[in-house]
């Protein structure tokens, strides 16, 4: 652990996801999470907060992505690759469909993947992190 990790004083935020456009509120959530809204902010160390996003099922998607893009994964196996729309992933998974937003825009080592640890996505608006006593985070819509 790194000595800014130890001082970091760790914060819990949360976003209604409802009525906000995908991108935007993906790359906020990205910036709490990496922790470059704190003085204390250092690139190779996990000094951000945790985030907790309700309501993912009613994020909007700008212009004609919702049809247009497209999530592709592959089993490593020959023709194993399998694509699904963005609409697809709204009505069936939307939590993934945030997920693989914010997890986009971490860094692609270690330090992201534990940073991805600190998102939390819920399709609904319950959520089981109320004694953690989270504040708002203003996004604009």
């Amino acid at each position: 652990m790194n000595t800014k990790e130890a001082l970091a004083q760790r914060e819990w935020y949360i976003v209604d996801a409802d009525g906000k456009i995908l991108g935007r509120m993906a790359s906020e959530i990205a910036r709490v999470l990496r922790g470059k809204n704190k003085v204390i902010f250092t690139p190779n160390a996990d000094t951000g907060d945790f985030v907790i996003v309700i309501n993912a099922k009613g994020v909007k998607l700008s212009g004609h992505k919702l049809d247009d893009k497209i999530y592709y994964r592959h089993s490593n196996y020959p023709g194993g690759i399998r694509s699904r729309t963005a609409a697809d992933l709204l009505e069936n998974k939307p939590e993934d469909l945030i997920h693989l937003a914010v997890k986009g825009m971490l860094p692609k080592n270690r330090l992201g993947r534990k940073l991805a640890a600190k998102l939390k996505v819920y399709s609904g608006a319950e959520h089981p992190h109320e004694a953690q006593k989270p504040k708002l985070l203003a996004i604009r819509a």
